[in-house]
């Protein structure tokens, strides 16, 4: 493929991306709906533009799904944005970090951060009362921290799958928690 083929292949899947954004969200903005789908748009940051388009029904939106990307970040925008977020799935990214921005999230119950390049516990996770369920599955964790996990009042569900923890915090992990525990890694 030569360089003016290769451009031009670009320039149509790009394009093609941003209309099957736009689509989506004008399919959410029309229809009402409380949830926005942003899965598989080889989208690498939340568009600056929807910010706007999205005004007017932000706060009526609960689940928004913006697995199989390539975000690198997430804005602190994002989640000022929609405060009224139950469900955030962000899975298949390459996300190394969270905003502190995420711990003001009052309403959010559920976040899948499955399979990004988190090394570090998002130790803001600990800081949302509401949280009940916590996927870092397949990420580059060592450790976390237990004890601040072990004070969220709705925590229900964490998976640790895939990660390489650190003996203390595998051996921590196996004591019975007051929630359920996913870990180990992969066969």
């Amino acid at each position: 493929m030569n360089s003016a083929t290769f451009r031009n292949y670009y320039r149509r899947e790009m394009a093609e991306a941003v209309a099957n954004v736009a689509r989506r969200i004008n399919a959410t903005v029309e229809e009402g709906k409380d949830s926005l789908d942003l899965s598989k748009c080889k989208l690498i940051s939340f568009p600056d533009g929807v910010f706007k388009v999205l005004r007017s029904v932000s706060d009526k939106i609960s689940a928004i799904t913006l697995a199989d990307n390539e975000m690198k970040a997430i804005s602190s925008k994002f989640f000022s944005t929609f405060t009224q977020l139950r469900e955030l799935d962000l899975q298949g990214n390459v996300l190394t970090k969270l905003p502190d921005a995420v711990g003001e999230m009052e309403h959010l119950t559920s976040i899948n951060l499955a399979n990004n390049s988190f090394c570090v516990f998002p130790d803001k996770l600990t800081e949302i009362a509401t949280l009940e369920r916590i996927n870092l599955e397949g990420n580059s964790i060592t450790e976390i921290p237990l004890e601040k996990l072990i004070a969220m009042p709705a925590l229900k569900w964490l998976n640790l799958k895939s990660n390489p923890l650190d003996s203390n915090t595998q051996s921590a992990l196996e004591s019975p928690q007051q929630f359920e525990v996913l870990s180990g890694t992969a066969s």
